[in-house]
């Protein structure tokens, strides 16, 4: 009995102790609200003015890595918030601000507390009128921002003046604080024209900054500009000018990040391909992709360059890997041009006319549609070489027939061109009419093949030609590294002659 009495009150004891430790243990902190819009600038606006203070590039770098996130947030009572804090009193600069922000005048010019005593705006007599010019410039920069995503006329004027002012503004100021919002500010001014459609009204202005961004050795901006120009003249179909621009300058990709130097690589992209250096383009577009973010952070960007790459790839004969087609960000926007890619596997040339008739309002929008013209020819040629397989005997009215060709005549100089290429091994016989073909490892009698002597063809001169210029490559890279080695002397000690 005294044992059980001891066990219980034992028992009793821990239990109390317990409750003891749970009540004295802190409870958990819920976590803290998300800033407000407001606070969020407030928040900018001293990185900025701590980044013109140190000269720590950084802490602008900091606000402007926000600003995608801060765009989806704003409207006019916010920035009408932000502009009555950062200007202490009212001036003509603070009422140009407020005069582009499309809800301001619904806003009270005033926006302090309510019920806030009338002495209480007046705690902070040592604020300053005006903010630094790397503040006025990130306000306005926020205001651009908003009028781009408001839709209506006004607004895209307004967006229009505005962006001009502070180009105009940023041109006066030169100061090297600016920079990296300067660069901010060239882009939407860019894309501010690009909505209008008088994009090309601008390129004297991109021209003569990116001269000054050169002579100041301002890499970010180069780098800014240097892509709109090339965006500007690829969108007017201008490839001469922007290849002489891509001659006549240094793009700085070691200084840059990645975003503007795969931009810069689509481009560039893109211009070799029309000009049908397709390795050279190839080379470069797949390294923007690489270089480019994830597919989640810039699905717009990845999809764009996946359509160039996959066409130039068939143009440099070669078909892509199904798997990219999966791709949860890719699928739906490479739905068109899964059809061309299976056109050009089979060699269906009314398969690939059909998908190109269907789909050229899509690919007009995606600037390919010239590209994949070309591909004709790539389709042609597998139709072509898959008949040479099948058929050793065949006449040309059946090509032209199973080729959806016009004419015989066309389906005899398109046969003709695969034998010369190389694309098929064959002969066309322009008396009987027909294609007489054959594959290698069908011999007949007397050294013969399908009816053809191989010996009648170019293949074993061009064989011999190969093995007598690598011979020669051998021979002239022993002569040339003979001649750069010393040979050793029974002098040099350790060694023998």
């Amino acid at each position: 009995m005294a044992t059980d009495k001891a066990e219980k009150d034992s028992k009793t004891q821990g239990e109390g102790d317990a409750k003891k430790d749970a009540a004295a243990a802190p409870e958990k902190a819920p976590p803290p609200p998300p800033p407000t819009p407001s606070a969020e600038i407030k928040s900018n606006i001293q990185l900025i003015e701590r980044a013109v203070s140190t000269l720590e590039p950084r802490f602008t770098a900091r606000v402007l890595r926000s600003l995608t996130t801060l765009r989806r947030k704003l409207d006019g009572t916010i920035l009408t918030e932000a502009v009555n804090a950062a200007y202490a009193k009212d001036g003509p600069a603070k009422k140009a601000l407020l005069s582009y922000i499309p809800t301001s005048k619904d806003v009270p010019a005033s926006m302090e507390v309510d019920g806030a005593p009338a002495s209480a705006p007046t705690k902070a007599p040592s604020a300053p009128s005006e903010p630094c010019p790397e503040v006025d410039i990130y306000l306005r920069l926020l205001i651009l921002l908003h009028l781009m995503d408001t839709s209506g006329t006004t607004a895209s004027d307004k967006a229009r003046v505005l962006a001009r002012e502070t180009i105009d503004k940023i041109q006066s100021l030169n100061r090297r604080s600016l920079d990296a919002i300067a660069a901010r500010v060239y882009f939407y001014f860019g894309r501010v024209h690009e909505l209008r459609k008088d994009a090309d009204t601008i390129r004297p202005v991109l021209l003569a900054a990116q001269r000054t961004a050169s002579l100041r050795r301002d890499d970010e901006l180069q780098a800014t500009l240097i892509n709109l120009l090339l965006r500007n003249y690829l969108q007017h179909n201008l490839y001469q000018q922007a290849d002489h621009l891509i001659s006549k300058t240094t793009f700085p990709s070691t200084t840059t990040g990645n975003t503007q130097l795969s931009r810069y690589l689509y481009y560039l992209g893109r211009i070799r391909a029309v000009q049908l250096s397709y390795t050279e383009a190839h080379t470069h577009l797949q390294q923007a992709i690489r270089r480019a973010p994830s597919a989640q952070l810039a699905p717009g960007f990845y999809q764009t360059v996946h359509k160039l790459f996959l066409i130039v790839e068939l143009l440099m004969g070669d078909i892509p890997e199904r798997s990219l087609f999966r791709h949860p960000v890719l699928k739906k926007a490479l739905g068109p041009y899964l059809k061309i890619v299976q056109a050009v596997r089979t060699g269906d040339l009314s398969s690939f006319q059909s998908s190109l008739t269907q789909h050229r309002l899509q690919f007009q929008q995606d600037q390919t549609y010239t590209l994949i013209l070309r591909l004709r020819h790539n389709v042609i040629k597998t139709g072509v070489r898959a008949l040479s397989i099948a058929y050793s005997r065949i006449s040309l009215r059946d090509i032209c027939l199973k080729l959806h060709l016009d004419s015989e005549e066309d389906a005899e100089y398109i046969v003709g061109k695969a034998v010369r290429d190389g694309v098929i091994d064959a002969r066309v016989d322009h008396a009987k009419g027909w294609m007489e073909s054959w594959r290698r490892g069908d011999a007949g009698s007397g050294g013969k093949i399908g009816g053809v002597d191989v010996y009648e063809t170019g293949e074993p001169r061009e064989a011999f030609a190969k093995r007598i210029g690598f011979c020669l490559d051998l021979h002239n890279e022993s002569v040339k590294i003979g001649s750069q080695v010393a040979l050793p002397t029974s002098s040099t000690p350790g060694r023998t002659a």
